[in-house]
């Protein structure tokens, strides 16, 4: 055979090797990004983000008013859909189902309402890797995310006292409820 026979064979068989590979790697593209998130609940993210050395991550949630979002609904409310979604973590998405026996984990706005469903970023393998924990699902929270909820199209039952809905103005809000963890010295 010529070398330039062999040259066309060579070109052949790197071009359907090429086209294999290529094939494969874009299936498992397509199946990652249809990969669905399951909630895991706020106690499992505070197995890892409880304590001084993390920042008191979970006590500064627990303490704040996103740990009582359910809670600060009248009894009513805990049942109309339209507060739900607002006031409890994946509400018609996997998470929070009332008289579901795990109702209580997700009977609030807990990490994962904010930081999307934990079950594929909850590894300390995967959350040392920022690039790896947003691949796996994990929300980077900025002003958008949280306008999901607190936004100016509230219906009239939220605003409490007020004579129209409230004014959100991230910048002070996120100071309430920042929670970093600590940089290692």
């Amino acid at each position: 055979m010529s070398r330039l026979g062999i040259l066309g064979v060579a070109l052949i068989a790197v071009t359907v090797i090429g086209a294999f590979f290529w094939t494969s790697v874009a299936v498992q593209a397509t199946d990652a990004e249809k990969k669905e998130f399951q909630y895991i609940s706020s106690a499992k993210c505070k197995m890892c983000h409880k304590g001084e050395k993390k920042g008191e991550i979970f006590e500064k949630w627990e303490a704040g008013p996103h740990a009582k979002a359910f809670a600060s609904l009248p009894e009513a409310s805990q049942k109309d859909e339209k507060c739900l979604g607002c006031h409890t973590t994946g509400f018609g998405k996997g998470g929070y189902v009332a008289g579901a026996e795990n109702a209580a984990d997700f009977a609030h706005v807990g990490c994962e309402a904010c930081h999307g469903p934990g079950s594929e970023y909850k590894s300390a393998t995967v959350m040392k890797d920022h690039a790896l924990s947003v691949a796996a699902g994990m929300i980077e929270v900025g002003e958008a995310q949280c306008k999901i909820c607190h936004t100016e199209a509230l219906p009239e039952a939220c605003w409490g006292e007020a004579k129209a809905a409230p004014k959100f103005d991230f910048a002070v809000a996120s100071k309430k409820v920042d929670h970093k963890i600590a940089k290692a010295e």
